[in-house]
C-alpha cells in the first residue's frame, strides 16, 4: 500500500510504493539486494529538509532514522566514527561529551549527518568548507546491496562519495574530522545596505564566520558574525541587536526551530562575484518583487574544495539565498532571479529549488565524467537512479 511522503516545507510530496525503516546494516542490505533483482529503484531520506526533488522516488524510500548515534570517538586525532541517520542537533550534543565538536554548522541542525553530506550542506566562513569536507572514510551498502568501506586512503573515490546525493549508496558508518570544543561570540547588527555593502571585504576578511540577510521590503540588512569570544571585526555605522556567547554546536545554528515554512533557492558563485551579483539581484528585486517578497535575502562565504560535485569545486565562494513563504508566490519569483545567478558563474545548491538539469550542470563541474565512472562503478544497476537523479545527473548524448 503506497503511503504518502512530504519534505519540511510541503512543495515536495509522494507517495512511494514502500518506506522502510531498517533497524541495522542486514536489513537495510536485503532491502537494496531486493530492490536491485527486481529492477526497481530506492532512495533513502534524511530529515526532509530539502527543497528539491531529489528524494522524489516512486518505489522505496528508505529512512536511516534507526541508525543513528556515535560508533567511536578519537579525542587526540579530532575524528569520530557516527550513523548517517544522526542529526546535526544530536551530533553536536554527543560529541561535546567527547569533547569534541564539527567546525561548522548551517542556520540549521535539524539535517542528519548523511544528508546534509550528501548534498553539500554548509554554513558560512571564507575559510570554513562545506560540512562534506569532514568526510574522511564511510561505509555503504552500494547498488548491489554489499556493505562496502571507503578508505581515507582512496583519495579519488572519496571526491566523489562526499557529495554524492545518494547515489554512489547509502552511507552507514562515517568517520568525520572534527575540532575539539570551542566557544564563539555571535554578534547581529542592523545597518544601512549601502553602508554594509561598503564593508563587504573588511567584514568578510575580519571574521570567523560573516552572513547577512538583506530585507527587501525595508532594503536594510542584519549582519550576522561569529567569532572567539571577544575576536573579529566590528561594522561601522551599525546598531548592535544581540550577542550570545556559548559552544559553537549551541550558537551557531539558530533557526533549527523556526515554525514558519519557506521555500528557498540558493547558487553558489565564484567569491569575486558575489558582490555584484547581489547589487544585481538587490536592484531586480526591488524593482519587480518587494511588494510580493516577505522573506529575505542570505549572503554567505565558503572556503573552497576538490569534491567532484560540490558547488565550491575548485574556487572560494559566495551563496546567496532566495527565500519565499511556502504560502506565497516563489514559482515566478525564482525563476525571474535565476538567470542572474547564472550569468555571475553560479552553480545551484543540489537540495534547493533550481530548474538545471544535467546538460547544464555538467559544464560546471570540471570532474564530472570523474563522478559518473565512480557511481556507475557503485551503482551499475542504477538503484538509486530514480527518474529525477536521472534527470540531474545523465546527460543524453
Amino acid at each position: 500500500m503506497a503511503r504518502s511522503w512530504r519534505n519540511w516545507s510541503g512543495s515536495i510530496a509522494f507517495a512511494p510504493q514502500r518506506i522502510e525503516c531498517p533497524c541495522d546494516e542486514d536489513a537495510l542490505c536485503a532491502l537494496v539486494r531486493e530492490a536491485c533483482a527486481s529492477g526497481r529503484t530506492l532512495r533513502v531520506v534524511g530529515a526532509g529538509h530539502s527543497s528539491s526533488d531529489i528524494v522524489r522516488c516512486d518505489d522505496t524510500l528508505v529512512s536511516l532514522r534507526h541508525l543513528k548515534g556515535i560508533v567511536s570517538a578519537d579525542r587526540d586525532a579530532c575524528e569520530a566514527t557516527v550513523r548517517a541517520g544522526s542529526t546535526l542537533a544530536d551530533l553536536g550534543s554527543a560529541l561535546y561529551a567527547h569533547d569534541l565538536a564539527m567546525p561548522n554548522y548551517g542556520d540549521v541542525a535539524t539535517q542528519t549527518i548523511g544528508g546534509a553530506v550528501g548534498t553539500g550542506t554548509h554554513g558560512t566562513g571564507p575559510a570554513l568548507q562545506n560540512l562534506s569536507q569532514m568526510l574522511l572514510a564511510v561505509t555503504l551498502v552500494d547498488g548491489q546491496g554489499h556493505l562496502r568501506h571507503v578508505s581515507r586512503d582512496e583519495v579519488q573515490t572519496l571526491r566523489a562519495a562526499r557529495v554524492a546525493l545518494g547515489t554512489l549508496g547509502i552511507f552507514v558508518d562515517m568517520t568525520l574530522q572534527l575540532v575539539p570544543t570551542f566557544d564563539v561570540e555571535r554578534r547581529e547588527y542592523a545597518i544601512a545596505t549601502d553602508a554594509a555593502i561598503e564593508q563587504l571585504e573588511e567584514l568578510t576578511r575580519g571574521n570567523r564566520s560573516f552572513d547577512f540577510y538583506w530585507y527587501p521590503r525595508r532594503d536594510d540588512i542584519k549582519l550576522r558574525l561569529v567569532n572567539p569570544v571577544f575576536g573579529g571585526t566590528r561594522p561601522h555605522d551599525a546598531r548592535e541587536l544581540m550577542r550570545h556567547t556559548g559552544y559553537g554546536h549551541l550558537v551557531i545554528p539558530t533557526h533549527s526551530g523556526i515554525p514558519h515554512r519557506f521555500e528557498e533557492s540558493e547558487y553558489a558563485l565564484p567569491a569575486e562575484q558575489g558582490p555584484a551579483c547581489f547589487r544585481a539581484v538587490r536592484e531586480r528585486v526591488l524593482r519587480r518583487w518587494r511588494q510580493i517578497v516577505g522573506w529575505r535575502v542570505l549572503y554567505r562565504t565558503l572556503a573552497a574544495d576538490d569534491a567532484d560535485l560540490s558547488p565550491a569545486h575548485g574556487r572560494d565562494t559566495v551563496t546567496i539565498s532566495l527565500h519565499q513563504n511556502s504560502t506565497l508566490p516563489w514559482r515566478e519569483f525564482f525563476a525571474d532571479i535565476e538567470p542572474i545567478f547564472l550569468a555571475h558563474g553560479g552553480r545551484p545548491h543540489w537540495a534547493k529549488k533550481h530548474t538545471c538539469h544535467a546538460a547544464d550542470l555538467a559544464p560546471m563541474y570540471p570532474r564530472w565524467w570523474h563522478f559518473q565512472r565512480v557511481r556507475q562503478a557503485f551503482d551499475p544497476q542504477g538503484v538509486f537512479m530514480t527518474s529525477a537523479m536521472r534527470e540531474l545527473l545523465e546527460v543524453t548524448p
